[in-house]
């Protein structure tokens, strides 16, 4: 990889407003990616959630659910810590693309009938950090820095 696609990746805007969507937005994903995986916080792990999936028809279900599990507690980590922003930002909101269109857009907006409303809300927050980047206090900015020298 050359220098400048490197520099592209870890450079944003200088702004502390990425940090204050960051933090927030990984603790969610971190969260939800940990009820897939781990079966935490009342979650299904691995193999519920991958039966789930697969009545739904994302199939192969384990395959899935490791999938959207791993985008979402990996990106939320690397989200926290702002490491690989805009990447694990990306493959964050294509999870949440996933998630309106396979499972809530049939139930309406609102989360009262598991709509769309809260999926799409983390869609808006990791398209708005995969486009500015992980802002003035994250480890992209400090990697950004060593590249200019």
């Amino acid at each position: 990889m050359n220098k400048q696609f490197l520099k592209n990746i870890f450079t944003s805007n200088s702004s502390i407003s990425s940090l204050v969507l960051r933090v927030p937005v990984g603790i969610i994903l971190t969260a939800h990616g940990a009820q897939k995986l781990f079966a935490w916080f009342g979650g299904y792990g691995l193999e519920g959630t991958g039966q789930w999936m697969e009545s739904i028809g994302l199939a192969p279900g384990l395959l899935m659910a490791l999938l959207a599990g791993s985008a979402e507690f990996f990106g939320g980590l690397a989200l926290i810590i702002g490491f690989l922003t805009r990447p694990a930002a990306l493959v964050s909101a294509f999870t949440m693309v996933i998630a309106i269109f396979s499972v809530h857009a049939a139930n309406g907006l609102f989360m009262t009938n598991n709509g769309y409303e809260f999926a799409l809300t983390l869609l808006a927050a990791t398209g708005a950090l995969a486009i500015q980047g992980g802002g003035k206090f994250s480890i992209d900015s400090l990697i950004s820095h060593k590249l200019d020298k």
